[in-house]
């Protein structure tokens, strides 16, 4: 006899989300912990995440978008946000073009506008002169610590054992099972695994190591007062990304107090446990620098910052799958800076990995067999 069915490993972001449907679906479900639920310390923090269908990473996420807001619907409407997103940058820019792929692509609403369309219509940013802007209206953001909080709890309420401050020291994978030992000296074991450990992945070395190379960044988010709140509230003001030569930046309208403003990567290249967390002068600084050429409005005094991570891979796609030695093992990671929205379908994903072996989406994009 076993423990469990499954054990979900990481109870993250994506962790709870596989935990919730994995337990609704009648499994005998456990996941372990390491921190509290949610996590200060993994990457599913810091108040906000944009969520929006318009994807420049690529066309083909974009049926899981669709499920994704389902589905987020479906747990609690009040984690969604809708304030717009509004893609900026040069017409030739990769990723405006990618915008534009998924939008004609799926047919996605939208409207295209030129710099001073977007002065006029968006007065708190001051885009470049070339600068173009596609606008989605069907976007907005999450309430990222409260969406973790809600698929925790539905996976409890559905009959799920949630064990927090548990600290894994090994995990061995026999043919037809998989053994947790505990860092207390427990052990438990299950039928299945997913894991979901987040920037924690590439530690576990029985199981990264045929995956797609992980890498884990220092990323910093900040919260700016703004001069005119009226300018920064939706619609006037929608969530954004900008893109500003080779770099991107990315913000939430006025909650609380603050602007959210930040940087989309480009962090110094860390480890989970290793990863600095104070904010440095250069952090603000750069930000700053953007603010000051292209948002003005939002150039008050510093609120909020919080540092939290990027776990990448070299192609920025997900890893999402059965393992490639292991076929009762699900992986979910690398989620690069853009997963968190999907957080709600990669769940459902993985309880159709754990149930059937297969899913009824398409994510042959993100095999974890693809390293060579």
């Amino acid at each position: 006899m076993t423990d469990a069915d499954v054990i979900v490993l990481g109870v993250g972001g994506m962790g709870a989300a596989a935990l919730a449907h994995l337990a609704g679906r009648g499994l005998r479900a456990i996941g372990i912990e390491r921190d509290d639920v949610p996590s200060l310390r993994g990457s599913s923090v810091g108040q906000t995440r944009i969520i929006r269908k318009a994807y420049f990473e690529d066309a083909r996420y974009v049926p899981l978008l669709h499920r994704a807001y389902e589905l987020w619907r479906e747990l609690d409407a009040s984690l969604y946000v809708r304030t717009g997103c509004l893609n900026l940058g040069p017409p030739e820019h990769p990723d405006i073009r990618g915008v534009l792929d998924s939008v004609r692509t799926h047919g996605l609403p939208h409207e295209r506008l030129d710099a001073d369309d977007v002065r006029r219509r968006f007065p708190a940013f001051d885009p470049a002169s070339g600068d173009v802007g596609v606008h989605e209206e069907d976007a907005g953001y999450l309430r990222v610590e409260a969406s973790t909080e809600a698929h925790a709890a539905r996976a409890r309420a559905s009959g799920a054992e949630l064990r927090t401050r548990t600290i894994v020291r090994s995990v061995t994978i026999a043919d037809d099972s998989v053994r947790v030992t505990l860092d207390s000296g427990g052990e438990l074991t299950a039928k299945h695994l997913v894991v979901a450990a987040g920037a924690w992945l590439g530690t576990l070395a029985e199981l990264a190591t045929d995956l797609p190379a992980l890498t884990v960044t220092r990323q910093v988010q900040l919260w700016f007062r703004p001069q005119n709140e009226e300018l920064a509230r939706a619609p006037t003001m929608p969530a954004f990304i900008h893109f500003v030569g080779e770099r991107a930046f990315y913000g939430v309208p006025l909650t609380g107090s603050g602007v959210k403003v930040c940087r989309h990567h480009g962090g110094e290249v860390t480890s989970a446990d290793a990863l600095d967390r104070a904010l440095r002068p250069e952090d603000e600084h750069d930000v700053r620098g953007y603010i000051g050429a292209h948002l003005r409005n939002a150039d008050g005094p510093l609120v909020h910052s919080q540092v939290c991570m990027y776990t990448s891979t070299p192609d920025h796609h997900f890893v999402v799958g059965l393992h490639p030695r292991w076929r009762h093992v699900v992986v979910l990671g690398g989620f690069s800076g853009h997963g968190y929205k999907m957080a709600s379908v990669i769940g459902e994903i993985a309880a159709d990995l754990v149930e059937r072996g297969q899913s009824r989406h398409d994510i042959a994009l993100f095999d974890p067999a693809r390293r060579a």
